[in-house]
């Protein structure tokens, strides 16, 4: 049951923390911990953050698939 529930989240999930995590090798589960203490502490800001990055981290992806579409044809 937590497995499922630990696989539904890291695929829905943004990618995010393991984007940050290696670009600056640093540990991905580490990176999890501190956004959900952050998230804790500072009364949700961090989550909002989260969501932005998630959702620029979307847009590039996006651009790029976008962008190797055109060129290819």
């Amino acid at each position: 049951m937590v497995r499922r529930i630990l696989y539904f989240f890291e695929q829905q999930s943004f990618g995010v923390c393991s984007y940050i995590g290696e670009r600056f090798s640093i540990s991905i589960s580490k990176l999890r911990l501190f956004f959900i203490y952050a998230t804790i502490i500072g009364v949700g800001f961090p989550l909002i953050m989260y969501f932005m990055a998630g959702i620029i981290l979307d847009f590039r992806s996006y651009v790029r698939r976008i962008r190797s579409y055109l060129l290819d044809s």
